[in-house]
């Protein structure tokens, strides 16, 4: 068994090789909290929620870093345009990812850091690198030197003589415009820390190499991130860590973006979806089916047709899984392992859509067991799903999505009682008019719906018989 994965940096699928045996070590770059998240932002922590399960399934320790990015340009901008403190605007978005992340059934991680938690840290990775002639400090801002790292840009294939690095507004004193900030001056009103080069708050691409350090050490296994990360955020990462003296990541792994009319989707074009809109609309598990099912590095185009496939799609096998627990008469518990096919599509850089198609046949196949009253098989693939969709995070027998279930239950009832007691204020009706054939008629007719009609002293009462 070898998990086998898209690496960025060698342009082609490696062989999985950890640095520790059976231990697995994650870096993901999560939210910059500006803004409440859409789905785009999700189907990253989607992605990954999907890969830690696969490793935690093939036997390894898994440690997974997700930071939250709390200080920025756009983070300042939006204090100022609401009026309100940088870091109230950051908790409250902040609060906003995690319930998406949570609504979608993803694993929380080991570690969740903030930038603004981890200045001492940067300092240090800042003195380093000016020690080591990396980089410079210039009217209270400090530089990376690109010039200084022959290895600059072999993550992304540009060549420097062509590298136009976006600059922020600020930005004086740079020996080179192809410099980048790792630590911005401060500004009037705005928020700031205290550095041996002055005031100032950190540049976006030092916070993650400084928090990877911390949390994961010299090294570590796999960083992730969206694709529109690839330049300039994890290439200007890669110099700090390495330049720093670090190993830093052995695997780069990159989720594609979800697009609208075939453009990415984003705050700045005004076409971005909202989780918190979006469940009110449809079940999370079918979100997450959605946006989790395609293969990670394949862009997903949204419309609402697509979203009612996967529905209908979800739906197929959720209704294989209630009837053949109705049929067994209790909870079939998931079996020990996944099928065969189901592990080599997993094992072959995530190959969920592949995997996905297993789950559809043992569906097929259990269904196939249940027209022919043969209990056992259909038992026995029902268990075969269950632990396909359990890797997926798609169990709808699981938390959360069993209490979502409960809920709908409930909710269910509720409309079922009203239309019932609708119909029983016609049959007693018909009753005081002295109408009995049609009383009568009216309480078969529930009955044969699958529905016990008790008169009571206090009224008709209903129950499913």
């Amino acid at each position: 068994m070898t998990i086998r994965l898209y690496d960025t940096s060698a342009r082609q699928i490696r062989d999985f090789v950890p640095l520790t045996p059976g231990c697995v070590s994650i870096y993901l770059c999560g939210a910059t909290v500006q803004a409440a998240p859409h789905i785009g932002h999700i189907r990253s922590g989607l992605n990954f929620d999907i890969m830690r399960r696969w490793f935690a399934y093939r036997g390894y320790q898994v440690t997974f870093v997700r930071n939250v990015t709390d200080i920025d340009d756009k983070i300042i901008k939006k204090s100022a345009e609401q009026a309100r403190p940088w870091w109230a605007i950051g908790y409250e978005n902040e609060v906003a990812f995690n319930a998406a992340y949570d609504a979608l059934g993803c694993l929380r991680p080991t570690y969740e850091p903030r930038a603004t938690g981890h200045v001492p840290e940067m300092i240090e990775m800042m003195r380093g690198l000016i020690e080591r002639g990396h980089a410079y400090a210039a009217e209270g801002n400090v530089y990376f030197d690109v010039a200084s790292f022959p290895d600059y840009l072999e993550l992304s294939g540009q060549e420097l003589e062509n590298l136009r690095q976006p600059s922020g507004e600020g930005e004086t004193g740079k020996r080179d415009p192809r410099d980048f900030a790792m630590w911005k001056a401060a500004k009037e009103g705005e928020p700031s820390w205290e550095t041996p080069w002055g005031r100032g708050r950190p540049g976006w691409h030092l916070e993650c190499s400084a928090m990877a350090h911390k949390y994961l050490g010299t090294a570590f296994d796999i960083h992730g991130g969206g694709v529109d990360l690839v330049f300039p955020h994890h290439e200007n990462e890669i110099a700090q860590a390495k330049a720093y003296g670090d190993e830093f990541a052995r695997y780069w792994a990159h989720n594609a973006w979800v697009t609208m009319s075939g453009e990415k989707m984003s705050k700045s074009l005004g076409n971005s979806v909202l989780v918190s809109e979006m469940v009110k609309r449809w079940r999370p598990i079918v979100l997450r089916y959605y946006l989790g099912t395609p293969h990670y590095r394949s862009m997903i185009e949204y419309s609402e047709e697509a979203l009612r496939e996967a529905e209908s799609a979800f739906a197929r096998i959720e209704g294989f899984v209630q009837r053949v627990t109705e049929k067994a008469g209790k909870t079939v518990e998931p079996a020990a392992e996944v099928p065969p096919a189901f592990a080599e599509a997993m094992d072959d850089d995530l190959g969920v859509p592949q995997a996905l198609a297993i789950v559809h046949t043992t569906v097929r196949q259990g269904n196939s067991a249940l027209t022919a009253d043969d209990k056992e098989s259909a038992v026995a693939r029902l268990a075969e799903v269950r632990a396909m969709l359990g890797v997926l995070g798609l169990d709808p027998l699981d938390e959360p999505w069993s209490r979502e279930g409960s809920e709908r239950s409930e909710d269910l009832h509720g409309v079922v009682d009203s239309l019932v007691r609708l119909v029983l204020e016609q049959r007693q009706a018909a009753r005081s008019r002295k109408d009995y054939a049609t009383a009568d008629a009216i309480r078969d007719q529930l009955q044969q719906s699958g529905l016990a009609i008790e008169d009571t002293p206090s009224g008709p009462r209903w129950s499913l018989s």
